[in-house]
Parts: C-alpha cells; sequence; structure tokens
C-alpha cells in the first residue's frame, strides 16, 4: 500500500491546527459544492441533453466565456504552483513560454481557426484521416488520450500533496473527492458546463493570484520599490542566458523555441482546445474567443512569476521567519506563504483558486477524451456507429466515467515515484512532438502520401526517444536538453515528409 501521509510529500503544515479557524475551510467548501451544483444545473437546461450538445454545445455561449474557458484550460494547477516556484528558485526563463503565445496565436488565428470552422470535424483527428488515412487518426487520437490521461493524473496528484501538506489529510481522500465532483458536472451538463464553470473557475484564479500578489508586495520591509531594485540586482527578472550555442541548458532560446512548439501544438492539435472553437456561435467569435483566451494567458502567467520573485524578496528581507526546510524546497514556499502570512479567508480564496485550475482543466480533458472515444473509436469501429442520439450520449457519459477511474488510476501511482514530473514531461515530450509535426504535414506539405508521412512520424518519434532516453546510450559530444525534443522532432518529421514528397512526385513525373 502507498503511503499517503502528508510528511511523505514536505513539511507538515496542518490548516486546522496552524489556521486556527474554520472561515478558509468553509471557502473551499462554499467553492467546491458551489461549482459542483452550478455545474450540474445544466443537465436540466433545453436543448443540453443530446450527443452534438454534449460535446459543441448549443451555439449559444458567448465568446467572453469562451475565451476565459480556454484561459482555464490553458492554466492548470501545474502551472499555479510551478510558475511561482521556478521563478523563486531561478529567474523569469519559464516566463519565455507565454511570450511565445501572441506568435502562436498568428498562425492560429490565419490557419487553425479558419480551418477547423471549415470542415466542421468534431474531432480534430478525423481530419487527419481524410489526409493520410486511419493511422493518422489513431495515432493522433491515441497521443492525445494518453497525454491527457497522464496529465490529469499529474494534476490530481500534485494538486492532494498541496492540499494534503494544508489540511493534514490523506492524498487519497483528496483525489477521490476533486476527480469526482468534477466527473459528476462535466458527465451531466457536457461542454456547456465545462465551458461555463471554466469561466468561473478562470475568474477565481485570477483574483486569488492578484489578491497573492498584492498582499506580499505590500507586506515586503523597506517597500515595493526597494524590493524590485534588490531583485534587479540578483538577476532575478532575467529570462535566461542569450547564449545562441548552449542546446543543453534552459536559455533563452531553448525556452522560447520549446514554448512555440508546445502553444502550436496545443493551439492546432490538441482536442482540448480546437474543439472549443466549435462551441462559438460563428467564426468570428471563435476567433475572438481564442485571441481573448491566449493573450490573457500572457499577463495571468506574469502574476505567478512576480508572485515567485515575490517570495524570493520575501525570504531575503525576512531570514530566518520562514522554517530551513521549507526555505530549501522551492516548492514547498508558495504553500507555506499561503498558510502562515495570508489573512482569513485569503488562505481559502488561494487554495479554491488552485483547485479552480486543476478542475478546470480535468473538466475540459474528460469531454474532450470522451469526445475523441465516441468520434475516433466508436463510431468508427463498431457496428453499433449507426446508433442513435441517446446511445451516444450514454456513451459519451460513460466514457468520462472511464477517463476518470484512469486519470485516478495515475494519479494514486504517482504516488509511488520519485519524480512524477520528469516522467511526465518526458511522456509529454514523447506524444506531443510527432502530433504536431503529423499536423504540419496535413496543413502544408500537400505532396505528402500517407505512407510518405507514416515513415516521416516514425523518424520523428525516434529524435523524440533518443533526447529524452537515448542520448545516455548515444550521447553527443554537447548534449541536448529535453525540451528541445519536440522542436527537433517535429521538423524532422515535416521536412522529412516534405522532402520525400517531392521525391515521390519527381520519380512519378509530377
Amino acid at each position: 500500500m502507498a503511503d499517503d501521509s502528508p510528511d511523505k510529500w514536505g513539511p507538515q503544515i496542518g490548516i486546522m491546527r496552524e489556521m486556527g479557524n474554520w472561515i478558509d475551510l468553509g471557502v473551499i467548501a462554499v467553492y467546491l459544492v458551489g461549482i459542483t451544483a452550478f455545474g450540474c444545473s445544466f443537465y436540466f437546461r433545453k436543448g443540453t441533453n443530446s450527443a452534438r450538445a454534449f460535446m459543441v454545445g448549443t451555439g449559444r455561449i458567448p465568446d467572453w466565456a469562451v475565451a476565459l474557458s480556454l484561459l482555464a484550460t490553458f492554466i492548470s494547477s501545474i502551472s499555479f504552483l510551478a510558475l511561482p516556484a521556478k521563478a523563486y528558485l531561478t529567474n523569469w526563463n519559464p516566463y519565455v513560454l507565454s511570450l511565445t503565445v501572441p506568435v502562436a496565436v498568428v498562425v492560429a488565428a490565419l490557419v487553425f481557426v479558419p480551418f477547423y470552422r471549415r470542415v466542421g470535424c468534431v474531432s480534430a483527428y478525423a481530419c487527419l484521416e481524410e489526409r493520410f488515412g486511419t493511422w493518422a487518426r489513431l495515432y493522433a487520437s491515441g497521443c492525445f488520450l494518453l497525454m491527457q490521461s497522464a496529465r490529469s493524473g499529474v494534476i490530481l496528484f500534485l494538486l492532494a500533496i498541496l492540499i494534503s501538506n494544508v489540511l493534514g489529510i490523506g492524498c487519497v481522500p483528496i483525489i477521490v473527492v476533486t476527480a469526482f465532483a468534477t466527473m459528476v458536472y462535466s458527465m451531466m451538463g457536457g461542454i456547456t458546463a465545462v465551458v461555463w464553470t471554466d469561466a468561473i473557475q478562470a475568474i477565481i484564479l485570477i483574483a486569488g493570484a492578484l489578491f497573492c500578489a498584492v498582499l506580499l508586495y505590500c507586506g515586503l520591509p523597506g517597500g515595493f520599490c526597494a524590493g524590485i531594485v534588490d531583485a534587479w540586482g540578483a538577476g532575478k527578472f532575467s529570462l535566461g542566458s542569450l547564449s545562441v550555442t548552449d542546446f543543453g541548458s534552459e536559455t533563452l532560446l531553448v525556452t522560447f523555441l520549446y514554448g512555440l512548439c508546445i502553444n502550436l501544438m496545443t493551439f492546432g492539435a490538441d482536442q482540448c482546445f480546437t474543439q472549443r472553437y466549435a462551441t462559438a456561435k460563428d467564426a468570428k467569435g471563435a476567433l475572438r474567443s481564442m485571441v481573448g483566451g491566449y493573450l490573457l494567458y500572457v499577463p495571468v502567467t506574469l502574476l505567478f512569476v512576480v508572485i515567485g520573485t515575490g517570495l524570493w524578496l520575501y525570504l531575503q528581507k525576512n531570514p530566518g521567519v520562514v522554517p530551513a526546510e521549507v526555505a530549501g524546497r522551492s516548492d514547498a514556499v508558495f504553500p507555506w506563504y499561503i498558510v502562515h502570512r495570508l489573512p482569513v479567508g485569503g488562505s481559502g480564496l488561494l487554495i479554491a483558486a488552485v483547485i479552480a485550475a486543476a478542475m478546470s482543466t480535468i473538466a475540459t480533458t474528460l469531454n474532450s477524451g470522451s469526445t475523441v472515444l465516441l468520434e475516433d473509436y466508436f463510431k468508427r469501429f463498431s457496428a453499433a456507429r449507426c446508433g442513435s442520439e441517446a446511445h451516444h450520449l450514454v456513451f459519451l457519459r460513460l466514457a468520462n466515467a472511464a477517463i476518470t477511474l484512469v486519470s485516478v488510476g495515475v494519479a494514486l501511482a504517482g504516488m509511488k515515484a520519485t519524480s512524477v514530473l520528469t516522467v511526465w514531461w518526458a511522456m509529454q515530450g514523447v506524444l506531443s512532438g510527432g502530433l504536431l509535426g503529423l499536423f504540419f504535414l496535413m496543413f502544408f506539405a500537400r505532396r505528402t502520401t500517407s505512407a510518405q508521412a507514416a515513415i516521416a512520424t516514425g523518424l520523428g518519434t525516434l529524435t523524440l526517444v533518443w533526447i529524452a532516453f537515448g542520448q545516455k546510450v548515444l550521447p553527443l559530444s554537447r548534449p541536448l536538453h529535453v525540451n528541445l525534443g519536440i522542436v527537433l522532432a517535429t521538423l524532422v518529421i515535416f521536412l522529412s515528409g516534405y522532402i520525400l514528397g517531392h521525391i515521390g512526385r519527381r520519380k512519378g513525373g509530377g
């Protein structure tokens, strides 16, 4: 049996003893009950109980709600906790990923959104089958299902670690309760419930981050300006090394290339996001929602790195206040500050914001994953693929529950891992790199055939596996950072597929 005691994961905090009140617990309880009830209420609204409405809505969701939903899906509890921890430990290098968003938005506005609105495919991966055949659809949808199920499990696991340290209870009940609450409203209300709850959760997480940043900087000894000067002098605002020859470290260039590829993959090949384009009222609404949601991400993630720098300043200005075992762990400092330094009700708000970030991402995964299972597998291969809307709706809800169970299983299995984040980042790179390269071939390499695309995808996958795992066996004189895996794999897939397409056409006399 796995040890799920809080002591395994860090300093015991114990909110009921340390915070000395029930107000924060009440804030968390009100949020959980309220958001679940609100999401479930869409089950009783007219027009929402059909398979199509479950997947793409009824066409009545306003653009601003879709934009906030995209933002909430983009920001998971991993971002909420990891970005401040990284900025506290190092500098603003992780914010470079956010700075690549405007570039990716331009590509999405010109290519991705018009394409998905034009073809009308509920599943993004159905388009791959039309271009390259069944194998491409199954490969891409399989990668998506594995990646998102694993991501939801990791989010649940990391959320449980935080709350167990704060509440002083075991991880298992937290994982089960959070997953079950998210599953219930996602299963009952479909994409409409997911979008509207995401919108509320986005507001909560923004309010929580703003609240924490203001209190953190207003409470600095010596004032805000003096703190900024100290942080600048210590290089805390640096975006990373400017080297263009060091590809083994998280330089500005390496992080920029990685962020650009990850964001392009997210906007153009991730069902969690492409499905949102179909929920808007029309093509212009989809474009406004996409641009608004993604550009909101830039200032919101700026708040997270600002908090991380503020935590570093707080420790510098208040030596000895934070226990040494906490100060020595970057991922423990923010939770400690939430519990010990925020006013009554403030800790509850911040914890609710972290839970909101987790639930919004998980709910989207459940809805999008069940959509992919219906469109790419059940309808594609089942003898009952021409069944009624009612049968399809039942399948969607059962698939929703099944993905929840898989995610919970991943979260529980993660409790036995020594470094679940390391495993997740490696897995994400291997799965997502092949997706982006294959979609690039679909969009930009018209001459590439199905067989040529398969060869190119195989070459790209081998490149990913070598960068993620194989450099220990076949090392280079100057090793490549694991974040470059998706960059190089995408290039290998696209260039090899493009070249093979042109060579084959020339040999065929085209």
